[in-house]
């Protein structure tokens, strides 16, 4: 009998390790810092603990945020899509349709800032945005928290050694979605790991030319994120409905500037631009080909740029090798 208890004992410690070792695993998995990415800074008030990432992600896919329990986080930010959308304006509660095309989510948390305008400082404050939106979540945190807080109580308290609320919910969210970093395309393979047979002739001739001084591409689409997260006009039209980052500052020199888009992914997230009104990545190659509408703001590195239909399609074809097919299949970020 005594034979067998430490037994038992030993099969529960040898289990006990075996489990302690898989979530060091996981969080070493979700805190590493790809080769030649920024180091990613975590808030004072909210550095990464596995407790504090799962509520974040159980959250991200509650429905019970919206008003009607129709619509989550993950509705509009899609894990196919590299967490976008593929529709030009998503569908909030009850159906409202949005207000702008929902940007990716890859690699957010080198962000400087949030919003297409820049309106939002931090990716905690940025949680509070679609809770409150009409044509998004459609409540109030007040709300949301009494009818979440039961659900919630225990993993709050061990994630945030505190009761439900606001602080927890937007905190935990934005714990979660700072993990969401793409890092395994193909260019990755090229550039980073140096592959250089990771590209084919038309991918390289595409390479050549976002970087040359033909296009400007990384001018706007720079660093490993490809965004230098500025404000810019790129012509897509001569009078906007969306007077962009003015909304905000008021300043004339401003209408119709949207924050810089990464291009991680960019393939698998149409349709593009700040209101999805192109469908595909021949249309906005096209839009920049033609040197864009006259703006008043429009950037200086937005010009025709004389391309041809083979130019063109290397073009299309180097971005293309930003996708990130591990990403968008990674089980981990299931809900």
């Amino acid at each position: 009998m005594l034979r067998c208890s430490i037994f038992l004992i030993a099969i529960s410690c040898l289990i006990a390790c075996k489990k302690d070792k898989a979530i060091s695993g996981e969080e070493l998995l979700l805190t590493t810092n790809p080769k030649g990415f920024e180091k990613l800074v975590y808030p004072a008030d909210n550095g990464f603990s596995l407790a504090r990432w799962k509520l974040g992600k159980e959250l991200f896919y509650d429905k019970a945020l919206s008003k009607s329990n129709t619509i989550s986080c993950a509705s509009c930010h899609n894990q196919q899509f590299a967490f976008s959308d593929n529709i030009a304006l998503s569908f909030g509660d009850n159906g409202a349709l949005g207000s702008s095309n929902s940007p990716s989510l890859s690699n957010i948390g080198y962000h400087p800032y949030y919003t297409r305008a820049g309106g939002v400082n931090t990716l905690e404050m940025h949680i509070l945005i679609p809770v409150q939106e009409h044509n998004e979540f459609n409540t109030n945190m007040i709300d949301v928290v009494k009818k979440l807080k039961q659900k919630y109580e225990i993993a709050s308290q061990k994630a945030y050694q505190r009761d439900f609320d606001a602080f927890v919910l937007t905190r935990a969210i934005a714990n979660f979605e700072r993990t969401l970093i793409s890092s395994n395309s193909k260019f990755d393979d090229y550039f980073y790991q140096q592959n250089q047979s990771a590209f084919n002739p038309s991918e390289q001739r595409g390479y050549k030319l976002f970087m040359s001084e033909q296009t400007n591409c990384s001018k706007c689409h720079s660093s490993f994120n490809f965004s230098n997260y500025a404000f810019e006009n790129n012509g897509l039209y001569l009078n906007y409905k969306d007077s962009g980052r003015m909304r905000l500052t008021l300043n004339q020199s401003d209408r119709a500037k949207f924050k810089v888009p990464s291009l991680r992914n960019i393939g698998l997230t149409a349709p593009y631009m700040h209101d999805g009104s192109l469908k595909t990545l021949a249309e906005v190659v096209s839009h920049y080909n033609s040197g864009g509408k006259i703006h008043e703001n429009k950037s200086k590195y937005i010009k025709p740029l004389g391309l041809n239909e083979i130019e063109k399609i290397d073009l299309i074809n180097f971005l293309n090798t930003l996708s990130d097919y591990k990403f968008i299949r990674n089980k981990i970020f299931n809900p």
